[in-house]
């Protein structure tokens, strides 16, 4: 009984994270400066630029501070003052189409939908199931 009961928690955290996220992304599309593209994707210029955007296929550097809508960092090159280096393709779906509208020196802030993340599965134990990720990306350089 005690295994099933586990079961039916885990379906109502991940219920919980879905609903949570639903509701804010519904509130943060009508916030000044957020833009919501057709896929769901919302971002906020913070710094725009005048570069060069990146195609599917550019590998970039980038700064980026990862988290969870509850302020989990995940990751944050900022703090550690490294950026990464990272294969445009192979990132989450979400930020493969956000960060082909950036600008080499431009700033921005995305807010990806569960779908275009990590969805029902999550990832490890640090993302929930129906995470909405938020992602403060710069773009410093294409290679």
């Amino acid at each position: 009984m005690a295994k099933q009961e586990r079961g039916k928690k885990k379906r109502g955290a991940a219920g919980h994270h879905r609903k949570f996220g639903e509701d804010f992304l519904l509130g943060n599309r009508s916030k000044d400066g957020v833009t919501e593209l057709p896929s769901g994707i919302q971002y906020k210029v913070l710094d725009e630029s005048s570069g060069r955007n990146p195609g599917l296929y550019d590998n970039v550097i980038i700064h980026q501070r990862a988290m969870l809508l509850d302020g989990k960092i995940l990751e944050d090159t900022y703090k550690q003052n490294q950026p990464v280096e990272v294969k445009i393709e192979e990132l989450i779906e979400g930020l493969r189409e956000g960060l082909q509208l950036m600008k080499v020196g431009g700033r921005y802030k995305f807010w990806i939908p569960p779908e275009l993340g990590w969805g029902r599965k999550g990832s490890s134990q640090k993302i929930p199931p129906f995470a909405v990720l938020t992602f403060d990306i710069r773009l410093i350089e294409i290679l």
